[in-house]
């Protein structure tokens, strides 16, 4: 068995990749090409074109793509091709397979099609070698028909059997079988390993993984697969807090609008409930810019130690907290800011930590206990690490990586380019404009965080999506008003940044003209 070093990867994180690959250039009929021409070649390795029979079974997916392209290549090798697609090529529900396809309408001559919607047209095909195409990553659960009888034939079939990224039938991030999966002598799968395969070994045979024209150096670059990967479905049966209670503890009498911009962001976001906790005067002066806006008014001038009990009563019904924005640096609230993190560790709640909050834990500096983002610029990331980061790149990440691991934290260092990691994994944001350095920006990405974290989102993955979210919504506010934008201008575009993010393409090479 031959398995590539690189560690697994899971169905979710390979579909976000291609995505961003996509984004990044690299379309997803190239990735497709790229994997149906590997599947011939590896057949045309092990057998002669000139007596070998190959039938190729393929889905109505992108799994079933990759078998129509490979079809085709081995038709330009001499094999006898015979193609059993399941269900009417009129439903091919993936764009490039559909391409693929339409490229083999035209060779009928030269292949046999058989169309199976149902149990009952399964044709006799005899083959030497068996190619699974059905279904790719993306099974969950029990297959249905007409897959499940065609998995039947194609382990009834003597022959070769070759499984296309993942024996069909297998789940790819489990290994589980819900019912009956193609039982394969060899698996190629792509890019990476998948999860499942190593706990499918009865099912997959061989397991070699191949290249689609994907470098290893685009999985550190955030796109909109990242947004894919924390984006959360909202069933019709759905209640009031079902997508989340946000809890942000910010402002002071000087900065009402940074806890305010980092609510309403949250609430673009979708979450269902954001709570503003301010000194009393800040949070009248918050409450009074939106109606949107839910504030708890704090006894004081400042957020001080005694505010703590009663934050706490609602820290016990949130699932995410902001900490930081507007927040001021009185003695009494870096005390209180102490007390509130050895609270919410105790609550294990997932925490962000941004501004004055930030600044307020750097006198503390000792590793986290519960799922934490930090959000500095560079100027405080000096303050938390007392270092001055390097103008490098490549030594700015390693420094990142460094301290996020002694933190036990997720950093998201913000600038032109974002830097987040959280000690192992790595990302770079490139999105974002010289127009976002108005003021109120940040407080926006940590609304955006944080709101994916009370959707229970990976701290990570948090991190990434939201500085690509964020830096999107400001490049749309940029394209259509220049660089004289106001932050409540990037709030307007969190929507089109979350449901349609590859449409950032077009704008972002806009402004890369203008420049």
């Amino acid at each position: 068995m031959f398995i590539m070093e690189e560690s697994s990867i899971s169905a979710e994180e390979m579909k976000a990749l291609e995505l961003n690959a996509e984004y990044f250039g690299i379309s997803r009929l190239q990735m497709m090409e790229n994997a149906g021409r590997c599947i011939a070649q590896e057949i045309a390795a092990r057998f002669s074109g000139k007596n070998t029979r190959v039938a190729i079974f393929c889905g109505l997916g992108g799994n079933g793509g990759d078998g129509f392209v490979a079809a085709r290549h081995l038709l330009t090798q001499g094999f006898k091709v015979i193609l059993v697609i399941a269900g009417n090529p009129s439903r091919i529900s993936d764009d490039a397979a559909r391409q693929n396809w339409e490229a083999l309408k035209n060779l009928k001559d030269c292949l046999t099609v058989y169309e199976v919607t149902d149990s009952s047209a399964l044709p006799d095909v005899r083959a030497e070698v068996i190619v699974d195409a059905l279904v790719g990553i993306g099974l969950k659960g029990r297959v249905r028909s007409p897959i499940l009888p065609l998995i039947g034939k194609i382990n009834e079939m003597q022959g070769f059997c070759l499984a296309v990224d993942i024996p069909s039938g297998v789940d790819a991030d489990t290994g589980e079988v819900h019912g009956e999966a193609v039982r394969a002598n060899l698996t190629i799968t792509f890019h990476r390993m998948k999860l499942g395969l190593e706990k499918a070994i009865e099912y997959t045979g061989e397991i070699i993984v191949r290249d689609i024209g994907v470098p290893a150096q685009l999985e550190k670059l955030a796109g909109p697969g990242d947004v894919f990967l924390v984006r959360v479905d909202r069933p019709l049966e759905a209640h009031k807090g079902d997508f989340g209670r946000l809890f942000i503890i910010g402002g002071s009498q000087e900065f009402t609008g940074a806890p305010a911009l980092a609510a309403l962001a949250a609430l673009r976001v979708g979450v269902d409930l954001v709570y503003v906790a301010a000194p009393k005067e800040a949070a009248y002066t918050i409450a009074s810019m939106s109606p949107n806006l839910i504030t708890i008014k704090l006894e004081g001038s400042h957020l001080n130690p005694n505010n703590v009990p009663m934050i706490r009563r609602y820290l016990e019904k949130v699932n995410a907290v902001i900490m930081g924005p507007g927040l001021g640096l009185h003695p009494e609230t870096k005390e209180a800011v102490k007390i509130l993190l050895e609270t919410l560790t105790a609550l294990k709640l997932p925490l962000l930590l941004d501004a004055d909050g930030l600044k307020a834990y750097a006198e503390i500096n000792q590793p986290f206990e519960i799922p934490t983002v930090l959000t500095p610029h560079a100027g405080e990331y000096r303050i938390l690490t007392r270092k001055t980061l390097s103008e490098n790149l490549d030594e700015k990440t390693l420094e990142i990586r460094e301290t996020a691991a002694r933190l036990n934290a997720v950093i998201l260092l913000k600038g032109n380019v974002d830097i987040i990691s959280d000690g192992q994994r790595l990302k770079l944001n490139y999105t974002g404009n010289p127009g976002m350095t108005v003021g109120g920006t940040g407080d926006i990405l940590s609304g955006i965080v944080g709101a994916f974290l009370a959707h229970q989102a990976d701290p990570f993955e948090a991190a990434v999506a939201g500085a690509f979210v964020n830096g999107v919504a400001g490049d749309f506010a940029v394209e259509k008003l220049g660089y004289h934008i106001v932050p409540t201008d990037i709030l307007e575009w969190i929507p089109k940044a979350l449901d349609d993010p590859m449409s950032h393409l077009q704008v972002r090479r806009k402004l890369a003209r203008r420049r």
